[in-house]
């Protein structure tokens, strides 16, 4: 079993996505559009078109995991750093992303962030 954690590193796909694609069509995305590998622990996000709904597809040692989230009412915010066809969030980010908190609103203090 997989529990996501502040250990693994979250890229969000900044493309809306048909979330009825499953695995493989989540991996195809990875592959093509990101230019990851995927079987490397890290978890990529998608979105729907509204924003109303949430994969996240992460690979755990044996495979690939997809969790889901639909909101019954409201969306995720959309937000954009740069150009680029993902945004890496830390573990913190993502856990306001999904509680509704609003990205750019949020200021922080200064911490000591090892690099890798």
């Amino acid at each position: 079993m997989v529990s996501l954690s502040s250990g693994h590193r979250y890229y969000v796909y900044q493309g809306e996505v048909d979330l009825r694609k499953g695995f493989d069509g989540l991996q195809g995305l990875v592959v093509n559009a990101l230019g990851k590998l995927g079987q490397n622990g890290e978890v990529y996000v998608f979105f729907n078109r509204r924003r109303t709904q949430v994969k996240m597809l992460v690979w755990d040692r044996t495979g690939l995991v997809i969790y889901y989230k639909r909101l019954e009412g409201g969306s995720f915010e959309r937000f954009r750093r740069g150009q680029a066809q993902y945004e890496e969030l830390s573990w913190s980010e993502l856990q306001m992303l999904m509680e509704g908190i609003v990205l750019r609103s949020i200021q922080r203090r200064y911490r000591y962030e090892k690099k890798d």
